[in-house]
């Protein structure tokens, strides 16, 4: 089903999805960002396209609009877009790349008679290259006309389409960036405590990503609860005491992330959660005595 697109806040999202659709036999119309260098930067990289340094008529040249700009500046790209589109608007299909935001967010454009969705790719986008989306989960609602046009897009990306109700945006949002953005920030953590007992970071990382992998590995083929390891999966809470000794020269973020990974991992993967939280619970006032009789030294 190629048809015409425009892309406004053609950056990470928008040049790899322009690229693809584009190779896919889309015709490209107005590339838009914020400087006219990023614009023909942008159209280098989709293969096709004009660029556009700010919202033009040029834009409404296409029947889909694709809005991949950071969150904060969907709402105002919709009113600028209604702004400068008006009737024209009428019949269009405009969808947003926001993971958060649901398509209400596209309210000025709706009302000029434009049919608005959102079309989520659950996937990192580093920039370099167009990362492969066959298989990939498209969080995607909104007005049906816009639906039906995101689920084709995701189709012919090799993508998996699949509906999220818009209040509902937002947790599926936290559990992308827990599974992505929060899990890097263990795993780096990790790294550098690796690298405090005094193996070299490339080390580290050679040692620590097999053992995420066979975790991972583990959960999608067993389940939560068969993949959980380490002291506290055993409930021997005087490691779990250790750990946080052994961090107390560390940045207090480290303790209190550990902590905190601890109490969501009781909550989440213990059998017996309110028992396994009072047992922790000791450990820290443990903790805290230890650091009081040691006059603020843990």
């Amino acid at each position: 089903m190629p048809g015409t697109l425009s892309i406004i806040g053609a950056g990470r999202v928008g040049r790899a999805i322009g690229r693809r659709l584009r190779e896919l036999g889309w015709k490209i119309g107005a590339v838009v960002t914020s400087s006219e260098p990023s614009a023909r930067k942008a159209v280098r990289s989709i293969g096709a396209g004009h660029a556009h340094s700010f919202l033009t008529r040029q834009v409404l040249a296409a029947q889909v609009i694709l809005i991949t700009t950071p969150d904060h500046s969907v709402a105002g790209v919709a009113e600028e877009l209604s702004r400068v589109g008006a009737e024209e608007l009428r019949r269009k299909i405009v969808l947003h790349t926001s993971g958060a935001l649901s398509s209400n967010v596209l309210e000025q454009v709706r009302r000029c008679g434009a049919s608005v969705g959102s079309m989520h790719p659950l996937q990192t986008f580093s920039g370099v290259g167009v990362p492969p989306l066959d298989g990939k989960v498209f969080a995607i609602e909104g007005d049906s006309s816009a639906v039906r046009v995101a689920r084709q897009i995701a189709h012919a990306l090799g993508a998996v389409p699949v509906h999220i109700e818009g209040a509902k945006k937002p947790l599926y949002h936290a559990a992308g960036s827990l599974a992505a953005g929060s899990v890097l920030a263990l795993m780096e953590a990790a790294t550098r405590l690796m690298t405090a007992s005094g193996m070299k970071r490339r080390e580290a990382v050679r040692a620590l990503l097999p053992l995420t992998r066979q975790v991972l590995e583990n959960f999608e083929r067993l389940g939560p609860r068969a993949a959980w390891t380490g002291p506290l999966s055993r409930g021997d809470y005087d490691i779990v005491a250790t750990h946080l000794e052994a961090m107390k020269d560390l940045p207090a973020e480290f303790a209190q992330a550990y902590e905190a990974v601890n109490r969501l991992a009781a909550v989440v993967l213990a059998q017996d959660s309110a028992s396994m939280l009072a047992d922790l619970e000791k450990v820290t006032v443990r903790k805290k005595t230890k650091v009081r009789a040691t006059g603020g030294q843990a």
